[in-house]
């Protein structure tokens, strides 16, 4: 399982022809930041200045600073970057973020992120920050709201992709699968909390709504 565009990154050939001994399945974690920064836009529309944190070590990382900060222009919010690679560099990236007056947070797509969600949803929470995530997990933790790819989705199809293997399948004649079931997952405890009144048309487009 693969974060991100494996062609892009160098790994294989392409999606349809992998080529060499790999195939597997490709999570579409970075595409949707732009959607994320819009929701947080219809969830806050007054609100002029949007954060987004983002793992400077993450390969993807220079296109994710890139496209939240156009996707920024288009909707005509000011976006304010703070670099996180580290668990130290966690709290001193929220202050920051506090600091520059940030309305709400963008948690842009990482695999470090993924393994201190815990730690991100309390730093959100401590310093009252409306935040939206990439997988519904942080959501049902107690985060805000998330958008991404269902992880249920990518993972079912590793084990069909592995079935086919062990039965002698070639992996360079398996297609790279994009996961593209996406939810959105919108927890209204935490809006309570943070004060936040959630309008009617975006909890209607909600794929889970935790209450």
């Amino acid at each position: 399982m693969y974060y991100g565009d494996p062609v892009k990154s160098g790994l294989v050939q392409s999606l349809s022809r992998p080529g060499g001994n790999m195939t597997g399945v490709s999570l579409l974690t970075t595409a949707p930041e732009a959607k994320r920064l819009g929701i947080l836009h219809e969830l806050l529309p007054s609100a002029s200045t949007i954060g987004a944190l983002i793992d400077p070590n993450y390969q993807q990382a220079d296109d994710q600073a890139r496209e939240v900060l156009e996707a920024g222009q288009r909707i005509g919010k000011q976006v304010e970057l703070a670099y996180a690679g580290s668990d130290d560099e966690l709290e001193r990236a929220f202050s920051s973020l506090v600091e520059r007056k940030v309305a709400a947070l963008l948690v842009t797509s990482d695999p470090f992120f993924d393994t201190r969600h815990d730690r991100i949803i309390e730093l959100a929470a401590r310093f009252k920050l409306p935040a939206i995530y990439q997988f519904g997990e942080y959501a049902r933790a107690g985060g805000l709201m998330s958008y991404g790819i269902n992880l249920a989705d990518g993972y079912r199809q590793v084990g069909v992709y592995a079935a086919k293997v062990l039965k002698g399948t070639h992996p360079a004649d398996l297609p790279i699968y994009q996961s593209i079931k996406f939810e959105f997952v919108l927890n209204l405890r935490t809006a309570q909390t943070l004060g936040i009144q959630v309008p009617p048309t975006l909890s209607a487009r909600a794929d889970e709504v935790i209450e």
